[in-house]
């Protein structure tokens, strides 16, 4: 077996094969065009075999030379390769968010792109919870939380106030008849998330409907499995304007009615106190706060 060459005289051979010159090759490695030529030459040495045919304005590749240069190359890519992955000092300062996950779906991964080509030298995870627990040091930088913003040891931004309508797919709303009425809707099937049963009675009181308790019902853990089920053809549902819009606008769904309920609880952005002076975090609390 032929003892593998010295991987000088590699790395001169193949600098040499992909510019087709000594001079070149010798360049790219800081040395001089002599030590190339000195190392390819005992490297076809130690082979046995030339790999250059030397002429009077350059060099060429044998087919031996031409055979041997693509492995060669192949090679040198791929510890580069490997180097950079392994080795290489990532730069991008990492910025862990949370958020639930209809705001985190329907709101936040849309536009995260914008803050992302703003801020390119920061990178965003972004996980996801229906029922958040508190942040803990070891697995969040900011969480997008749904309460009044009264957590202990988070400075918390509103990022926007709430208000909720009754949605539903156009052709389950054709199917109640004409007129089609609040009480015939609250009276037929209903998705409720869990957690905001309370919102149609909250509605019928708000607005003085007298409507009736929801008959039948089926539950959803969040915003976002519930406006599923309805844009399937059944049901409707109290549902966040902000995270129905894109139905609304897509005519998946429709909101038939005026009734906009308001919320009492909102969205908030929570970040540590000892967090606050971050970097990454203050452009993140900006951005955030300014396009809500």
């Amino acid at each position: 077996m032929t003892k593998l060459p010295h991987v000088i005289w590699l790395r001169s051979f193949e600098a040499a094969a992909r510019h087709s010159s000594f001079s070149a090759a010798a360049e790219e490695l800081n040395l001089t065009p002599a030590a190339v030529s000195h190392q390819i030459r005992l490297l076809e040495d130690h082979l046995g075999v030339q790999l250059f045919k030397r002429r009077a304005r350059g060099v060429s590749l044998t087919d031996l030379g031409q055979a041997y240069s693509q492995p060669i190359r192949k090679s040198f890519q791929e510890m580069q390769h490997a180097t950079q992955g392994l080795f290489q000092v990532n730069r991008k300062k990492r910025l862990r968010v949370r958020a639930s996950i209809s705001y985190a779906a329907l709101i936040l991964a849309p536009r995260l792109h914008e803050f992302q080509k703003l801020h390119p030298d920061i990178e965003v995870e972004l996980s996801t919870a229906v029922w958040s627990d508190p942040m803990t040091e070891s697995t969040i930088d900011a969480d997008i939380r749904y309460g009044m913003g009264d957590w202990d040891n988070q400075t918390c931004w509103k990022l926007s106030h709430e208000f909720a309508t009754v949605v539903c797919h156009p052709d389950f709303a054709k199917s109640l008849g004409s007129p089609l009425t609040i009480e015939k809707v609250a009276a037929s099937d209903v998705v409720q998330v869990i957690g905001s049963e309370i919102e149609w009675v909250r509605l019928s009181e708000h607005f003085g409907l007298n409507l009736p308790l929801p008959a039948s019902s089926t539950k959803a853990d969040s915003a976002l499995i519930a406006l599923q089920l309805i844009a399937s053809g059944t049901g409707a549902a109290i549902i966040h304007e902000s995270f129905a819009q894109q139905y609304i606008d897509s005519g998946l769904l429709v909101s038939p009615f005026e009734y906009r309920l308001p919320m009492r609880q909102s969205y908030f952005l929570a970040i540590k106190h000892n967090d606050l002076d971050r970097e990454e975090l203050v452009k993140f609390q900006t951005w955030m706060t300014s396009f809500q």
